[in-house]
């Protein structure tokens, strides 16, 4: 059986026989419905229902070597149905991945397994994305295939050329996010995606008739993808499509019809095997019903040996793919290293002229204007930057003079045009940083991080390269009113363990804060202003925002108040701190750009920072104040914003919620502290 397979290496595209796939299926499925039965929970509905379409991929069209899961030239299987995890982890077994060893799969869902209830990138070896919020996975493969057709077009097609194939159910296709992500992969015709839609017509609740009626073809057929329905049981028909879709021109769609939970005699087909161990009967008599004798976890030699053939195939075609890259130029076996080894070039002189150009136009301007200042400077040095925006380029800013849009037609472009979809381009961004070859950034309003937020923790998770510009990040945007303007927003995305925010103050922060974020090996949000903003800094030694705070303006002597300020806010404080001179109290400023820098700098975080004898701490933020609570201490002052906005002018507003440095002056000499100076 192993020559069949490595002749079939050689192009031999039959040498696999639908009986062999057959009892590979078998195998497979027992295997899954023994690992959810052994850890008792888990789901072996979608598993044991999709057995035969897993093995006929990866049996006859799946390129993946075992040995090295981060291999460039290999195609992606993406499980966007996570919670059938068991599938996952029992394929990297059986094709003899050497971390997914039985033991492993012995320990599916327990405490430092490599097999976790939901797959994990980045955990376990051979997994590609992190899964199990429904629909994102599907949307992550839609920003993983536009990765791989500029890659094409960058490098070729002998470095590249991969695909990316995806499992998913009716969840996946009922949530939101789906209907983006799969209207924007139809109108950039990523012909490298294929998606086998999980066709069981079962949910938890039962039939999905009780909740859908749609027609899931039609409605993908309207996106602009190809879509064809099969028998999800017949290995000939699941290896025909797959055949048509590597010809198609358009993504696709393949809807397999299964049976959920197939092989259970009297489980199948019912919503209660979806999420639910079958039980020792129940695998009795499915061990009984289909002749298999041996015990959990005991395999036919055979049968391995046949899916270890799998992989030995894979290795093969690594093997051939790395003597064509040998006959590459230079450039591209660098490139191509550079990417396995996910290390882009950190461009750390270069912003050192950028902040050198801005002390030089120092003027005032929006935050958001000096991001795409930065951004003119960056974006032609650095091919690997992928750009985009939803719909909102002007107003983000995120679109310059060198920028190309990637498109059906033009697939090495590096400005993506993701339309007015927020869930899609944020997992978009996520799949592109997971292909390794680009770094992505992406904008639309702060507001509107709401609308990426599942996208944006899963980058945290994943411990993702993701920038995403954030616009309009206060009241400061005036007249739209309290449905766009951010009150809670940037407190809530602090809360994401791994994200950092950073808020700058003026052009050179924000260029210290772009410097920081491409340097930073997870996610990072660039909240940036509408209103135009003083310069604030002089210096350029150093980028004194890697600290994640540092005082801007200090006092002459021992300081009688400390303002720890953010964004727009750092110039009322150092307003503010006038007023209070003329009083003659002594303040110094303090910029924070980034709290969760802050904090991991030093333990102690802002007493080190700032010294024991701080005097008063006011802290000052257009939002909520809550993040600002532990840091101005019990006596303190805040000063933000704890309800809705509304619609009026910026100066109105920051006037109305108290946002101004005479009205925050007069705070401070209202305290106790200070009485003795109140007339």
């Amino acid at each position: 059986m192993e020559k069949c397979l490595m002749s079939q290496s050689c192009g031999e595209s039959e040498a696999m026989r639908g009986s062999d796939l057959g009892q590979m299926a078998t195998l497979l499925r027992i295997l899954c419905a023994d690992m959810v039965e052994h850890a008792g929970s888990g789901h072996p509905g979608m598993p044991m229902g999709m057995a035969d379409v897993a093995t006929t991929l990866f049996a006859k069209h799946f390129l993946f070597d075992p040995d090295h899961p981060e291999w460039v030239g290999r195609d992606r299987f993406i499980l966007s149905s996570g919670h059938g995890s068991a599938l996952a982890y029992a394929l990297l077994h059986l094709v003899g991945q050497p971390a997914m060893t039985l033991d492993e799969l012995k320990r599916l869902r327990r405490k430092g397994s490599l097999t976790p209830g939901h797959p994990e990138f980045g955990h376990t070896p051979g997994i590609e994305c992190t899964t199990g919020p429904l629909g994102q996975g599907f949307a992550t493969a839609v920003g993983m295939a536009i990765s791989e057709k500029k890659l094409r077009a960058e490098l070729g097609d002998a470095a590249a050329g991969h695909r990316i194939f995806v499992m998913a159910g009716d969840g996946c296709l009922m949530e939101g996010i789906n209907h983006e992500a799969a209207a924007l992969a139809g109108h950039l015709r990523l012909d490298n995606l294929v998606v086998f839609f999980d066709d069981n017509a079962i949910s938890i609740d039962g039939p999905v008739s009780i909740a859908s009626s749609e027609d899931v073809l039609a409605r993908f057929a309207a996106y602009g993808w190809d879509g064809t329905a099969i028998d999800g049981h017949d290995v000939e028909a699941i290896d025909r499509a797959i055949e048509q879709a590597k010809k198609n021109a358009r993504p696709t769609l393949i809807a397999c019809r299964t049976q959920i939970g197939r092989g259970a005699p009297t489980k199948a087909g019912s919503a209660g095997i979806h999420g639910s161990p079958l039980g020792r009967d129940e695998l009795a008599a499915m061990r009984e019903a289909l002749g298999w004798r041996l015990p959990p976890f005991a395999f036919p030699p055979a049968i391995v040996a046949q899916w270890r053939g799998v992989g030995h195939r894979g290795r093969a075609e690594r093997q051939a793919w790395l003597g064509r890259i040998a006959e590459q130029p230079q450039s591209t076996r660098d490139r191509i290293d550079q990417i396995e080894r996910r290390t882009p070039p950190r461009p750390a002189a270069m912003f050192r002229t950028i902040r050198e150009q801005t002390l030089h136009a120092a003027v005032p301007k929006a935050t958001r204007v000096s991001s795409k200042d930065v951004l003119e400077r960056l974006v032609p040095a650095c091919p690997w930057l992928l750009g985009g925006s939803a719909d909102l380029s002007g107003s983000n800013g995120t679109r310059v003079d060198a920028h190309r849009d990637f498109s059906a037609d033009d697939p090495s472009g590096n400005y993506l045009r993701y339309g007015i979809r927020e869930h899609a381009m944020a997992a978009a961004m996520n799949g592109i940083a997971l292909a390794g070859a680009y770094t992505p950034y992406g904008g639309t309003f702060l507001v509107f991080s709401d609308y990426c937020r599942p996208a944006i923790r899963l980058a945290a998770l994943m411990r993702l390269r993701v920038i995403y510009v954030f616009t309009h990040d206060s009241i400061g945007l005036g007249e739209d009113g309290p449905t766009h303007q951010p009150i809670e927003h940037l407190a809530s995305l602090r809360l994401i363990p791994g994200l950092r925010l950073f808020r700058p103050a003026d052009a050179v922060e924000t260029a210290e804060c772009w410097e920081l974020a491409l340097d930073h090996e997870g996610p990072s949000v660039l909240a940036l202003s509408r209103q135009d903003l003083p310069p604030l800094r002089r210096d350029l030694d150093m980028n004194r925002s890697a600290r994640g705070g540092y005082v801007v303006i200090a006092a002459s002597g021992k300081p009688d108040v400390t303002f720890l300020a953010t964004g727009s806010e750092v110039h009322l404080a150092v307003e503010a701190r006038s007023i209070l001179a003329r009083h003659g109290i002594e303040a110094q400023v303090v910029s924070i750009p980034c709290l969760e820098l802050l904090d991991q700098h030093d333990p102690h975080g802002i007493d080190a920072l700032i010294g024991p004898d701080a005097g008063l701490r006011v802290a000052i933020e257009a939002g909520s104040v809550q993040p600002w609570r532990h840091l101005v201490g019990e006596h303190g002052i805040l000063c933000g914003i704890d309800c809705f906005g509304e619609s009026a002018s910026a100066r109105e507003l920051f006037e109305g919620f108290g946002l101004t440095a005479p009205s925050i002056a007069q705070r401070i000499l209202a305290h106790p502290c200070f009485q003795e100076l109140t007339p």
